[in-house]
């Protein structure tokens, strides 16, 4: 396969999952709004190019503090500079509430542990969560952060 087999990119070009990205659209939107596929390619685009845009931003913060990392900070920096002020205090949040999650995933085993794994239906019932979380802070509405679960082998 030539590199320009790949719908029209060269290898060295990035994107993001089609089919994730897809249900991610059409969670933020009325069921009853169809999206045409051309239109959705178009967000995904548009997606790459700010995770760009951000990125190479980021890396020139980076470059001024003379560091050689891209930090957290670095990437609301970017995001100040950028003209992105606005979503800072939720793209925050959000970094916050993931650092949360991890930590407790560390100290659960991780995901993957033969610990206390999820079903799929407590699994399922996380997704639906996380993407009504996801679907209200883009909507502008306060999402309380989810509160850890007691670990059961902790208790006793």
């Amino acid at each position: 396969m030539e590199p320009m087999d790949i719908v029209g990119k060269s290898k060295e070009d990035a994107s993001l999952p089609k089919a994730t990205m897809t249900k991610i659209i059409k969670e933020m939107l009325p069921p009853d709004v169809r999206v045409a596929r051309d239109a959705q390619d178009l967000l995904i685009e548009c997606c790459v190019e700010f995770i760009n845009l951000i990125s190479s931003e980021s890396n020139e913060v980076c470059n001024r503090e003379d560091k050689r990392t891209i930090a957290p900070e670095h990437v609301l920096k970017a995001l100040e500079v950028l003209g992105f002020g606005e979503y800072i205090e939720e793209v925050y949040a959000a970094y916050e509430q993931h650092k949360i999650e991890t930590m407790q995933d560390s100290l659960k085993g991780g995901k993957w542990s033969n610990g206390a794994e999820m079903t799929e239906e407590e699994a399922a019932a996380e997704q639906q969560r996380m993407f009504a979380e996801a679907r209200a802070r883009m909507n502008g509405g306060a999402v309380a952060p989810k509160q850890p679960d007691p670990d059961p082998s902790l208790e006793a």
